[in-house]
């Protein structure tokens, strides 16, 4: 049946024909009957057989329009089996069913072709290949896929492309031709798709159009609903380059993407026909896009908002680009070994990326190293930028659909290239080393995300990476803006906008300076006059040290152009705070661009260097903005208020909720009677009124089950560990770090795990069971983080093997968590822990993806935790630990804190080995303890155990638990991206939409399916 179902969308049937002397590939046979508007040559079998001999007859009475009928008969004619076949009938009909024959391994000797152009009434005389008749089964199996065949969705109406005033066809009746030949868009009905999809197995990717295996065709659909993209990528970028809009230019090193098969079809709702038009050939949609990997473009929340604002950019129609770098191998794979975690490299692009386009033509060089010299031209001092080392950067665009949209934006990602292949000089001389290694040296920059960098070598490549990125990206900017505005540079600020991601991308406002001062020419002062009002700055952490400060020698070393214009950039602000505040020398040191150690060593503070070349600064969540203006940046808000401003971080709904948790989207769209909260989540607060409704809340328990199964199958298959879908799922998946405080919830679990021992059997009963699952990916050089994980799974290994536990409490490390897990175990999840120090998380967001899925919070009054209680209510979340304001006297009072018994037990089961390893754990246990205990672990801890009591009591009253599920989804409405993006795009990028027009359905008669 497989086989047969492929034939459906051929469309190009091999009849029976026998074999070639000396293997020579049979010619084509036209076939041809009076339906037919066309003659097609059709592919011959390969196996052995009678040529068909095919007859056209006068029809015979039809069955009524629209009916199919198949039947077969082993009793009319003495040598063959006859199929008879009544339906509507569509062009290349004739050779799809005999191409199916083929398939199903049936010789057919004839055929008498019926009908008219509207239907089809045959008989096909078949039989085995052996020669006789076909068995009462295999004519049965005949019959049953024919009519999958003939009840195909007719093909869909072709739709016609929007015209493009400046675009439209000039240079003759060639270009007329061509902008003809493309005036319409592809056609998503389902046999459409399936010639797509069939057409990329033979002529994308060589392969058998009836023997690919699985991941040949995951990759065949992905190349045709790329087709598909392209086509609405080139309108959008083509309606842009008409009205010539203000465009936004958002600067990441990170954007966390996750899969984009399944996402891709539901944001331009074609999910329905691939899956119907994938069955047909055999294949199951989701096994397919279980084989897509995860690009592996990112490791955290940056990455992934970055990825999240891109949905609703297209959804909104922003004029919009995504910049970044299209990394070979990622972060790394994490792999857990004895419980320590391993770095891998992550080989995403083994087989290639289906959804990537390659712009060989698209390249920039990126200069490195070398000196500065002075020239006089036109009477002026220019200065130029004499390189020791130049790369090529190429870039690789990845379409970026909208929902409900036509528009497409680009993340275009840059690859790093030597700028001389090969260095054959070298290679001739006897030197084969150094003719390879400027190629690798070159393509080290967009190998890894995040070098580490605790070593010189390390840092350098980490500035290198970053002067890459952003250099490829100024030129690539510019080049687009010069394109429509060849000698105006009055009106630069007013159509491009560059919102940098966290300090990473800075050293863009050194190399746009560079740009037009060297490049173009223009003075200081205009070019910082479009610098102030091009860049704008996003702040995405409260704490000191993670703000990057590079060495002036490095940077000197590095890009001595950068460091001049540094400098120079520093001197002028410095004078500005001069005239603001007077000599207050202090002040001056504190707020200065390059920070001089005690040491006597020069830093680059980039996160200052933003800030004064930013038009706008916004932090990420409302206590957030707050805190950088009462630290960090304090000097700089007394400086420009105005400045300053806040933007609440969301996600987007489509994808992790609409998407990942499919079950709730139905329930949500029945109980509110429409899909539009997909687009308005707001919509969501309608839900508050059914929350005490004990119809709606078993329907939502069911939704809440049936994802625990899906889960549990999950950890089971990463980790070997079967839990209960019966017990609590209680959830902390992030990136691992003391702030975020892993430590916290696993001295927890063994608190509870040391209470069920001690309780009799009886007592146990009234234990709630838990499912304790911790996830996330400590940095490569981050020691510590990578000890508690150690400790995370030394924990688990003790408490999952002991058999009083039972079902009573698990607690598994998932290993290697990405964006695919998360959209199975946050819809799955029921407590979910973000419970950070207060005061150091500046927003989270998969505090949000978990509200919107109906889990609970127990967490601290940190980053968006406190927005979140506002919009669901206090009773529905579970806040405990100190306030961001009292952070700083209890670190001073520390040694002055009575530590809880329950605290110094717990920490004693670990420092005395009761999960081994107690001297590999010593350092972890004395940051707690004798080290000053910096994150409040100690003083929140009968906080936690308190409040995670509670949220066990609640759990009891299965009815109130889920009427407070149900509020928390109903408050997630303010947490969507479109609601974030929107207010970018009003308050600090004033940029438009830009929306694609629809297309026009050529025939009215039919739907337009495209």
């Amino acid at each position: 049946m497989q086989l047969a179902s492929r034939a459906l969308a051929a469309s190009a049937a091999a009849l029976s024909a026998p074999r070639a002397a000396k293997c020579a590939v049979p010619a084509p046979v036209a076939v041809s009957a009076s339906r037919s508007k066309a003659v097609a040559p059709t592919r011959r079998s390969q196996g052995p057989g009678r040529q068909v001999s095919v007859k056209v007859a006068a029809p015979e009475s039809p069955a009524s329009s629209g009916e199919v009928i198949v039947n077969f008969d082993n009793t009319t004619d003495s040598g063959y089996t006859v199929i008879s076949v009544q339906a509507n009938n569509k062009p290349g009909l004739l050779t799809s069913i005999t191409a199916l024959f083929r398939d199903l391994g049936v010789d057919v000797g004839k055929a008498v072709v019926e009908g008219d152009e509207d239907r089809i009434n045959d008989k096909f005389y078949v039989r085995s290949l052996s020669g006789g008749k076909l068995s009462e089964d295999k004519a049965a199996d005949c019959v049953k896929a024919l009519d999958v065949l003939l009840r195909s969705k007719p093909t869909g109406t072709e739709a016609t492309r929007p015209k493009f005033e400046n675009t439209a066809a000039t240079g003759g009746t060639g270009k007329a031709r061509l902008y003809t030949l493309m005036d319409t868009y592809m056609k998503n009905d389902v046999l459409s798709i399936q010639e797509d999809i069939v057409n990329h197995v033979e002529y994308t990717l060589a392969r058998s159009r009836v023997n690919f295996d699985n991941f040949e065709a995951y990759q065949a659909t992905s190349f045709s609903l790329r087709d598909r993209l392209i086509e609405r990528w080139n309108d959008t970028q083509t309606w842009f380059k008409e009205k010539d809009p203000k465009r936004v230019y958002y600067l990441s090193m990170e954007f966390l993407m996750g899969r984009s098969l399944l996402n891709t079809l539901y944001n331009l709702d074609i999910k329905e026909s691939y899956q119907e038009a994938l069955a047909e050939l055999g294949y199951d949609l989701e096994t397919l896009a279980d084989l897509e990997r995860d690009a592996a473009l990112g490791n955290g929340g940056l990455g992934r908002l970055a990825a999240c604002f891109l949905d609703s950019m297209a959804t909104l129609n922003l004029p919009a680009w995504g910049y970044g770098i299209r990394y070979q191998y990622g972060m790394f794979r994490q792999t857990i070994q004895n419980g320590f975690q391993h770095e891998q490299p992550d080989y995403w692009l083994t087989f290639g990326n289906p959804w990537e386009i390659e712009r060989l033509i698209v390249s920039y060089p990126i200069k490195f190293y070398g000196h500065v010299s002075v020239v006089n031209e036109d009477g002026r001092q220019l200065f130029r930028w004499n390189a020791g080392e130049t790369v090529t950067a190429v870039a690789y665009d990845n379409p970026i659909p909208g929902f409900g949209t036509r528009n497409c934006i680009n993340l275009r990602l840059w690859a790093a290239k030597p700028s001389k292949e090969f260095d054959l000089e070298a290679f001739n001389t006897g030197d084969y080393v150094a003719a390879i290694l400027s190629k690798q040296r070159a393509e080290t920059l967009s190998s890894v995300l995040y070098p580490d960098d605790r070593t010189y070598e390390g840092k350098e490549l980490r500035l290198k990476q970053q002067h890459f990125f952003v250099s490829a990206t100024i030129q690539d900017c510019v080049r687009r803006y010069r394109d429509a505005h060849p000698n105006d540079w009055e009106q630069f600020p007013e159509k491009v906008a560059f919102q940098l991601n966290d300090t990473h991308p800075t050293i863009a406002v050194a190399e746009l300076m560079r740009v037009l001062m060297d490049d173009h020419k223009l003075g200081w002062t205009k070019s910082w006059d479009i610098c102030n009002k091009v860049f704008a700055f996003t702040n995405h952490t409260v704490l000191p040290e993670a703000l990057e400060r590079w060495p002036v020698a490095l940077i000197e070393k590095l890009l001595p152009r950068h460091m001049q214009i540094i400098y120079d950039i520093n001197w002028r602000f410095l004078q500005t705070v001069r005239n603001k505040f007077g000599d207050d020398w202090e002040r001056i040191s504190r707020m200065s661009v390059i920070e001089e150690q005690p040491n006597g060593e020069k830093m680059v503070r980039m996160a200052f260097m933003a800030v004064v070349a930013s038009h706008t600064v916004n932090g990420v969540a409302a206590i957030h903005s707050e805190i950088i203006k009462e630290t960090i940046f304090k000097d700089f808000y007394e400086l420009w208020p105005n400045k300053f401003q806040n933007k609440t971080n969301g996600v987007t709904q489509r994808r992790w909720l609409a998407f990942c948790n499919p079950p709730l989207r139905q329930l949500i769209t029945k109980k509110l009677g429409n899909d539009d909260w997909i687009l308005h989540l707001d919509n969501l607060r309608e839900l508050r009124k059914y929350a005490n409704d004990p119809e709606f809340q078993t329907e939502w328990r069911g939704v809440k089950s049936e994802a625990k199964k899906k889960a549990a199958a999950l950890i089971h298959r990463l980790t070997g560990v079967r839990v209960s879908t019966d017990a609590m799922f209680d959830i902390q998946i992030k990136r691992i770090h003391e702030y975020k405080r892993q430590l916290l919830n696993v001295l927890g679990i063994i608190y509870r795990y040391d209470q069920i021992k001690k309780m009799t059997p009886q007592q146990r009963k009234s234990v709630v069971p838990r499912v304790c699952v911790i996830g996330g990916k400590a940095a490569p050089g981050y020691e510590m983080a990578k000890r508690i994980i150690k400790l995370i799974c030394a924990v688990g290994d003790k408490i999952n093997q002991d058999p009083d536990m039972g079902d009573l409490l698990k607690l598994v490390f998932l290993p290697d968590y990405n964006v695919s897990s998360a959209e199975v175990i946050i819809p799955a999840t029921e407590l979910s822990q973000h419970i950070s120090t207060a005061g150091t998380e500046a927003s989270g967001t998969s505090n949000m993806k978990f509200t919107m899925n109906g889990s609970l919070i127990i967490g601290t009054l940190d980053g968006a935790n406190v927005e979140i209680a506002e919009e669901i209510g206090d009773e529905n979340i579970f806040i405990f630990g100190a306030k961001a304001h009292e952070v700083a006297r209890l670190r001073a009072e520390r040694r002055n804190l009575h530590v809880d018994e329950r605290f110094n037990h717990v920490v004693n089961m670990i420092r005395t080995g009761h999960f081994g390893w107690e001297d590999y754990f010593g350092p972890v246990v004395d940051a707690i303890t004798t080290g000053g205990d910096y994150y409040l672990v100690a003083n929140d801890f009968p906080g936690y155990l308190e409040t995670q009591f509670r949220a066990d009591e609640v759990y009891k009253n299965q009815t109130e638990w889920t009427r407070m599920s149900i509020m928390a989804t109903a408050g997630g409405g303010k947490f969507s991206t479109d609601r974030t993006i929107a207010e970018y795009a009003r308050d600090i990028w004033h940029a438009e939409p830009c929306q694609v027009p629809q297309p026009e359905a050529k025939s009215k008669s039919k739907p337009a399916s495209s």
